[in-house]
Order: structure tokens, then C-alpha cells, then sequence
């Protein structure tokens, strides 16, 4: 299996691939390749076009501009059931009149020649195996939970082993722990099967966790593909950083290049930030500074802020600063650091800093 950075022919293409619908551009200029075996995600707020940019993957819209390939060919024209392709939907489309196994059978018993019955009930029993609903096969869809639902759609995808798997928001409508979990178990069942996996998502944490790599969509365009990790510590635009992740947003001035580092001013502060390479001294720059990377302290070094609201999260708390300087940061403090209730109750003074070079400077948009 081919993972992400390995060469090989990508099994999926879009080609400045491009969709209207009458004066409304839902996906502009869209190239991106997929890798086999791959788990991608697109990830962005409602309209931002992934899913139209998923619908074209699988045949249900067509491009009205560029190339769609799969496994090397050119597919614009070509009907969603002619594509190597399986589709999740948000809502599953499982038929409630047929019990669970007629339900994973279907796309079996539509191929024509139809496969033997003891070809079908096996075929069956292996994706039901697969996402551990083994026994299942009798029970009616309305007597099943949403999470072993979605394992139904998941075993109706699989069992036709597709060369892509697109999943449109599969998880929206379970609670949190199940959402969690399920997540860990549709990217386990990715790996074994080996197939590549395509998912849209608006849920940032579900993306992180799960993909090899993520498309972040803006207005029908690619905003930027990377790794969980390139995206969160390296995003090439505000729109990025604030939506990968949570950051503080730092209105600066560049001063100069300072040892690898870009020099800025805030509020009277100095700033010594990443990135930032082509801004000049006297631009106007855009710092981002990550919540977990802001140290509180009642006292010492740093720079002085006022606690405006304390909330408590369990495993962590999140601290909202306010200061004339630098006005409203967010600060995320892990529970065993914060060193006692009350020390940092709303209108206590604290003392906030970071290290050196945790701000990423990012050009002013």
C-alpha cells in the first residue's frame, strides 16, 4: 500500500477541476492528487465547497470545467455507478424495509451477472466481520443504534471493495463519545482494508485524528493540503491557523529579520516569531500564537494581563486574558499545572508569556 509521500500514481485526480451551478461557482480551480491507500479529508465551514468537491469524485455532479480521473482515466461524464467508488452519506441511506444483511447485499445483488447467493451471503458476512457486527445479519435498520447503522453503511461500502471510500460527514449525527470512538474505529478499518478513504468533515478534531492528510477548503478554492501536523504548526494564512486549531491573533509591525526569526512589535512588546520570510521591515504582519503555548503565572516575568473568565474543561482550563497591549488572549492551562483553585480566579493579575519564537508570523490578510 502506497501511503502519503510515496511515488506512485495517484489513484485519484482533480484537474483544476471546477463546478457552477447557473451564476453560483460552488468549487473554482480545484487540483489536488490523492494517494492510494491514503486517508484524506476535506475540511471546511458549511459552503466552502468540499462537499461538491466530494460529489464529483463520485459521479453525482459533474465538473463544469477541468478533469476528474480515477486509477489514471478521465471519468467526466461518467455515471456514479460506473466509478470504482462507494459513498457513506450523512443520513447513511439504509432501506428500512430490509433487514441488515439485504441492506449489505444490495450493491452485490444489483451486478449483473448476478453473483451466486453463497458468493453474496459470504461476501456479506466478511464486511459485517469487518466492522463487528458479526450476527447482526437479521435485525431489522430501525432496531439498530446510529452507531451500528453507520457500521451498516460502512459494510454496504466495503463489501463491493471500492478503490475509494468517500464518506460525506458520517459521525455528524452521534453523540460525542460515540463520534470518538467511532473515529478510532473507521480509521482502524481503513488501514485493514487498505482502501483509500476520502471524508468531508467541518469537524476539525475529527480531521486531526484521523487523516493522513487534509484539504482545507474557503470559498469553492484549496486554501491549503498538508499533514495534520503541517497544518497546525505551519498554516500559510490566517483563515488556516484559525481553523485548524484555536490561536491568538497578534496585530504586529516587522521590525527585521533577528536570527532566523522575524522581529515585530505589538502594543509597545517585541516579538521574535517564525516564518514571516518576505515581510518587510514597516509591513503590517499577523502573529499567531496558539493558546497551549501561553504560561500563566501570579508572578515573575511577562507581561501583565487581567484573568476575565476562567472555564473549566475537566482535563484542562482555558483562561481568557485581556490587557491594553495586546487585548483578549486565550490561554489553556492543563489541570495538574494550574497549581491550586482560586489562584487565577477572574480579576486576579497574572503574568503571561511564551517562549521564543512560539508566535508564527503570518503575512496581514
Amino acid at each position: 500500500m502506497a501511503g502519503p509521500g510515496m511515488q506512485s500514481q495517484p489513484i485519484a485526480e482533480l484537474r483544476n477541476a471546477t463546478k457552477r451551478y447557473g451564476a453560483v461557482t460552488a468549487a473554482s480551480g480545484l487540483n489536488l492528487a490523492i494517494e492510494p491507500g491514503e486517508f484524506l479529508s476535506f475540511l471546511g465551514p458549511s459552503g466552502c465547497g468540499k462537499t461538491t468537491a466530494l460529489r464529483m469524485l463520485a459521479g453525482f455532479e459533474q465538473a463544469s470545467e477541468g478533469e476528474v480521473l480515477i486509477d489514471g482515466k478521465v471519468v467526466n461524464g461518467v455515471p456514479a455507478h460506473q466509478r470504482p467508488v462507494n459513498m457513506v452519506f450523512q443520513h447513511y441511506a439504509l432501506f428500512p424495509h430490509l433487514d441488515v444483511a439485504r441492506n449489505v447485499a444490495y450493491g452485490l445483488n444489483q451486478r449483473r451477472p448476478k453473483p451466486p447467493k453463497a458468493e453474496v451471503a459470504a461476501a456479506v458476512g466478511q464486511a459485517l466481520e469487518m466492522v463487528r457486527l458479526t450476527g447482526f445479519g437479521p435485525r431489522r435498520i430501525w432496531e439498530m443504534s446510529g452507531g451500528q447503522q453507520q457500521r451498516v453503511a460502512l459494510a454496504r461500502a466495503i463489501v463491493n471493495r471500492p478503490k475509494i471510500l468517500l464518506l460525506d460527514e458520517p459521525m455528524a449525527a452521534l453523540d460525542k463519545k460515540l463520534r470518538h470512538d467511532m473515529q478510532i474505529e473507521l480509521k482502524s478499518l481503513q488501514r485493514e482494508l487498505g482502501i483509500t478513504f476520502v471524508l468531508v468533515t467541518h469537524d476539525q478534531e475529527e480531521a486531526l485524528s484521523m487523516s493522513d492528510r487534509i484539504c482545507i477548503m474557503g470559498q469553492g478554492r484549496i486554501r491549503q493540503t498538508g499533514t495534520p501536523e503541517d497544518l497546525y504548526d505551519r498554516p500559510q494564512s490566517r483563515y488556516v491557523a484559525d481553523f485548524v486549531g484555536r490561536s491568538n491573533f497578534i496585530q504586529a509591525v516587522a521590525v527585521g529579520r533577528d536570527g532566523g526569526h522575524l522581529a515585530a512589535t505589538a502594543g509597545g512588546l517585541s516579538f521574535r516569531a517564525r516564518g514571516g520570510e518576505g515581510i518587510a521591515p514597516g509591513e503590517a504582519v499577523t502573529l499567531s500564537l496558539r493558546p497551549e503555548e501561553v504560561r500563566l503565572a501570579p508572578g515573575g516575568e511577562g507581561h501583565e494581563m487581567e484573568v476575565t473568565h476562567r472555564i473549566f474543561l475537566g482535563e484542562h482550563t482555558e483562561y481568557h486574558l485581556h490587557s491594553p497591549a495586546l487585548g483578549h488572549l486565550v490561554a489553556v492551562m492543563a489541570r495538574a499545572a494550574e497549581g491550586g483553585d482560586g489562584v487565577l480566579a477572574p480579576g486576579a493579575r497574572v503574568m503571561a508569556r511564551w517562549r521564543d519564537g512560539a508566535a508564527l508570523a503570518l503575512a496581514a490578510e
